[in-house]
């Protein structure tokens, strides 16, 4: 067994993985193996835990340690929308801004365990690694096994610090992709536009309206391929229906570039319906038990990906499609857990298939921008961010919701990896009802795009949309390049407020949305961080001067509510 560790000194990082290699003569099964373990003889911690569902993932929970084992994980296959696979251990005094916290981050998109015991003479152990259910795996004598990678790292400055550290690692030595420190395109999305009802005409007219607006890109989501109007038929059949679109796919983004705007589509390549050719031709490719009828989950079924063949495959017919056609983006999604797993190596080999694929693609589409989604969250991880730097944050739009959702995921993840698009109201998942302007504010606290009909605004609101998307645009690389401070928790607080700042500390943008509303309410004051105390900060809407240290020891004050849910943003740039 070796112990392979790693060093990021600049941003306090420290990585740990092992690697197993079978000296014997005989086959040997592994049937736990971790990545990391850290011991501290004595100290009375919390254990911070990011726990969810779909549509309302990685909610923060902390929890005292007390005697025993408290453990999480994933056996669904996936990271999982139920826990993300991340962990803080935290002085039980330990704060945003003071105390000690160590965290441990897998880099890993399959199942994982994490344990944190106490024992009988108070010691703490932290242990990550992979999940032993549903494992169990052989090593031929001579073989290797590699257990992925723990990114730990320590702060002595409360959580806020430890984040700082994670975001800089993540955005700089996990995302690779050429789009990691790029302006990334503001895009619409058709799925909540439209659903599986459009054509290609649909499509164009997307278009139209998109480049009017000051969009970037269209993309055509679920429904474009084989006999796909419902969730029941076809994946597997990576093949135009051009009867739907009116044509062909070259024909369809030939007709979208002409309106002035890129071309992004959506595929589900892990999956397969019982109702497609693929699936009629290789039953056996999908992931069943011999004997037994297999587990459906949205009327579909898990591809094989452990298996060489299915994998070929599949990257040959999605390969026949972003080489004909000039693709700009492509979101990757993948709707299901596992189940049905028939053999031990399956769920690790099945992982290891997906970045087998995925890094084909990406060094052979240098200029392709992916972004993983796995019915929203379900696949939030630095494993993934390796190959797609953005990932669809949640399924769930919900502007009140996405709040919660964002700021436990800021706890380790930057903004530039976090998909958060502005829809329709009543929201689809939810039926809440938010103004255009809060949906904004939240959206831009991620990767700035929309899923609505715009054909279905007023002026006014497409108004207030082409407001919105100067906005980000304005302010991305603050956004996305700056660092990151929660200002409030929106579990415990009447607010959810967030603000980056410039590396220089010359500008910071603070975002703020109301989550409650009463009669005759005091005045809410804003604590902002990061700033620089001997600088004066003039707010670029009002032209009020501010003083660094002030806004940072007494804060801001917030306008008095007029309703529920309102949000504001406020611009400080250093006179």
């Amino acid at each position: 067994v070796h112990l392979l560790y790693g060093v990021l000194e600049e941003t306090d990082i420290i990585t740990r993985s092992v690697r197993i290699k079978n000296m014997g003569t005989g086959q040997i099964t592994i049937e736990k193996a971790a990545a990391a373990c850290l011991d501290f003889v004595q100290g009375e911690f919390d254990v911070l835990r990011f726990y969810g569902k779909h549509a309302m993932e990685r909610n923060l929970e902390r929890t005292h340690l007390g005697h025993g084992t408290l453990s999480f994980g994933s056996r669904r296959g996936t990271s999982s929308h139920q826990y993300n696979p991340a962990v803080i251990l935290a002085q039980r005094d330990t704060t945003e801004n003071a105390g000690d916290c160590y965290g441990m981050l897998f880099v890993y998109s399959g199942n994982f365990s994490c344990e944190a015991e106490k024992d009988q003479i108070n010691q703490t152990r932290l242990l990550m690694g992979l999940s032993d259910e549903l494992f169990s795996y052989p090593l031929a004598a001579g073989e290797t096994f590699t257990v992925p990678e723990v990114i730990m790292s320590y702060s002595a400055d409360g959580f806020s610090q430890l984040s700082h550290q994670y975001h800089t690692c993540i955005s700089e030595h996990v995302c690779r992709s050429r789009f990691a420190h790029e302006v990334r395109p503001v895009l619409i999305n058709s799925w909540e536009a439209a659903y599986f009802d459009f054509t290609g005409d649909t499509i164009v007219d997307l278009a139209k309206e998109a480049a009017s607006l000051g969009i970037d890109m269209v993309v055509m989501d679920d429904g474009w391929f084989g006999r796909r109007n419902d969730d029941n038929s076809s994946l597997g059949d990576w093949k135009v229906n051009e009867e739907k679109l009116g044509g062909t796919l070259e024909q369809l983004i030939d007709r979208v570039h002409a309106e002035g705007v890129k071309f992004g589509i959506w595929l589900e390549p892990e999956m397969v319906n019982e109702d497609s050719d693929l699936y009629r031709a290789h039953p056996d490719w999908a992931i069943q038990i011999p004997g037994r009828k297999p587990v459906r989950m949205r009327n579909q079924l898990v591809l094989d990906f452990s298996r060489k063949e299915v994998r070929d495959a599949i990257y040959d017919q999605v390969c026949t499609i972003l080489d004909r056609c000039e693709i700009d983006y492509v979101k990757w999604d993948m709707n299901r857990s596992l189940s049905d797993v028939y053999a031990g190596n399956v769920t690790y080999d099945y992982v290891l298939g997906i970045y087998e694929i995925l890094e084909k693609i990406v060094i052979r589409y240098p200029n392709l921008l992916i972004e993983g989604c796995s019915g929203g969250g379900g696949r939030f991880d630095a494993g993934m961010m390796y190959y797609t730097p953005q990932i669809w944050c949640s399924d769930n739009t919900d502007a009140i919701n996405r709040v919660k959702i964002q700021y436990g995921t800021s706890f380790f993840y930057p903004i530039s990896v976090v998909g958060s698009h502005v829809t329709a109201v009543p929201n689809h998942q939810t039926g809440r009802s938010v103004s255009l302007i809060t949906r904004g504010v939240v959206a831009m606290a991620g990767t700035f795009g929309y899923e609505l009909n715009p054909a279905l605004m007023s002026e006014e609101e497409k108004n207030i949309v082409k407001q919105q998307v100067l906005t980000y645009k304005k302010y991305e690389s603050l956004i996305c390049e700056g660092t990151y401070y929660r200002l409030s928790s929106p579990f415990t607080e009447p607010f959810a407020a967030w603000m980056s700042v410039s590396r220089d500390k010359k500008q910071a943008l603070v975002s703020v949305v109301r989550l409650e509303a009463e009669g005759n309410a005091a005045s809410m004051y804003l604590k902002c961080k990061g700033l620089n105390p001997d600088a004066v900060y003039r707010e670029e809407n009002t032209g009020v001067l501010y003083d660094g240290a002030a806004l940072m020891a007494a804060g801001l004050v917030l306008p008095g509510a007029k309703s529920e849910y309102e949000a504001y943003q406020f611009v400080l740039n250093e006179i």
